[in-house]
C-alpha cells in the first residue's frame, strides 16, 4: 500500500456582500418571512453583484485557499469548476478564473452535477492525485442563482443564493485522507430540476423568453422524495464497500439544500454521534457551491480536529449523488 493517499490541503470561501433577508425576498416573491423560514429555516442570504459573474466568485474563493495553504497560484496542477450557471455557455469558466489567477500552468475544465458537483470534482481530484503523486488540484464550485430565478416563483426564490468555495487536493500521509467516494445517477429524475431553454435542443428565442424557460424551476416535493429515499442508500453503500460504520462518523456534512430537509435527512440517518454542519440558515442554497461552503466554515471555525472522520454529501439535479469518507488532516 502506497504511504501517501489524496486529501484534503486547504479550504477557502468567498460569499458576496449583499445581504437579502427574508422581509425583502418575501415582497418579492409574494408571502411571508414567517412561511419562507417556517419552510426552509433560511434568515439570509447573498447576492451577487451586479459586475460579480460565476468566474469571480470562484477566483476569489480560490485566493483564499490558496492562501490557507501557502501555495502559489503557479504551483497547481488541475483547476475542476463545479458550475450549473457559468459565466457563459463557453470557454469553460475553469479557464477563466486560470487567468485571472495566473495559474498558467494548470490543466482546466468544467463540470456540471448540479448540488453533487463538488463530490465529483473531488472523486476527479483524487483520482489525478493518485495516477500524479504531487500533482495538487484546486477544486471549485461556484454558483449565481439569483440571475436565473423567477422571483413571482416562492418554491425556488426563497431557496437559491450565490456564493463559491474551494478545496486543494494534494497528498497527504496515510491514514489521513480520502477513504473512499461512492457516485450515483438517476436520470429518469431529469425532469425534476432544471432550466428547460438556452441549450441545443430549446435555443434562446422571444418565444423561450417570454416563456419563462430561462428560468430554474424545480419539483420540491418529489426531489425531497428522492433525498430521503436514496441518500440513505449511497451511504449504505459507501460504509458497507469501505468497512467504516456510520457510527464513527465525526462530522456530518450535507448539501445545504434546505434547512427542514436536513434535519428530516439527519434523522433518518441516524448519524447520532456526528455534528451535522449547517450553514443555509446564513447563505441559503448555493447550490454545488453549499458543500465546501459549510466544509470552509467547519475548518476555519476549528470544529475539524486532526483525525476527525469526516463524511461528505452531496444530492440534486441530474437526478445525482455523490459521498465521500475522509480523515482530516490538520496542515501542521
Amino acid at each position: 500500500m502506497p504511504e501517501f493517499s489524496a486529501g484534503i490541503l486547504a479550504t477557502g470561501s468567498y460569499l458576496p456582500k449583499e445581504e437579502v433577508g427574508n422581509d425583502e425576498l418575501a415582497e418579492r416573491a409574494g408571502t411571508t418571512p414567517e412561511w419562507i423560514e417556517r419552510k426552509t429555516q433560511i434568515l439570509t442570504r447573498r447576492y451577487a453583484a451586479p459586475d460579480e459573474a460565476v468566474s469571480d466568485l470562484a477566483a476569489k474563493a480560490a485566493e483564499n485557499a490558496l492562501d490557507q495553504a501557502g501555495i502559489a497560484a503557479d504551483e497547481i496542477d488541475y483547476i475542476i469548476v463545479s458550475t450549473s450557471t457559468g459565466d457563459s455557455p463557453s470557454p469553460p469558466t475553469a479557464n477563466l478564473v486560470q487567468d485571472r489567477l495566473g495559474a498558467y500552468n494548470a490543466a482546466c475544465f468544467d463540470l456540471n452535477v448540479v448540488c453533487a458537483g463538488f463530490v465529483y470534482g473531488l472523486a476527479l481530484a483524487r483520482s489525478l492525485v493518485t495516477l500524479y503523486p504531487g500533482a495538487k488540484v484546486l477544486v471549485l464550485a461556484s454558483e449565481v442563482y439569483s440571475r436565473i430565478l423567477d422571483f413571482s416563483d416562492r418554491r425556488t426564490s426563497v431557496l437559491f443564493a450565490d456564493g463559491a468555495a474551494a478545496a486543494i487536493v494534494g497528498q497527504v500521509a496515510r491514514p489521513y485522507g480520502f477513504i473512499d467516494v461512492e457516485l450515483a445517477s438517476r436520470g429518469e429524475g431529469h425532469h425534476l430540476i432544471g432550466v428547460a431553454a438556452g441549450g441545443s435542443r430549446k435555443p434562446s428565442s422571444h418565444a423561450t423568453v417570454e416563456a419563462g424557460e430561462h428560468f430554474f424551476r424545480m419539483e420540491g416535493r418529489a426531489v425531497s422524495d428522492f433525498v430521503m429515499e436514496q441518500v440513505p442508500i449511497n451511504l449504505e453503500r459507501l460504509s458497507d464497500r469501505t468497512g467504516v460504520s456510520l457510527d464513527t462518523v465525526d462530522h456530518f456534512i450535507p448539501h445545504q439544500g434546505n434547512g427542514v430537509l436536513l434535519g428530516k435527512l439527519a434523522e433518518k440517518l441516524g448519524l447520532e454521534r456526528a455534528r451535522t454542519h449547517v450553514t443555509v440558515d446564513r447563505y441559503g442554497n448555493v447550490g454545488s457551491a453549499s458543500i465546501p461552503v459549510t466544509l470552509d466554515d467547519a475548518n476555519r471555525s476549528g470544529h475539524l480536529k486532526d483525525g476527525d472522520l469526516v463524511l461528505i454529501s452531496g444530492f440534486g439535479g441530474g437526478l445525482s449523488l455523490g459521498s465521500c469518507l475522509l480523515r482530516w488532516a490538520v496542515a501542521p
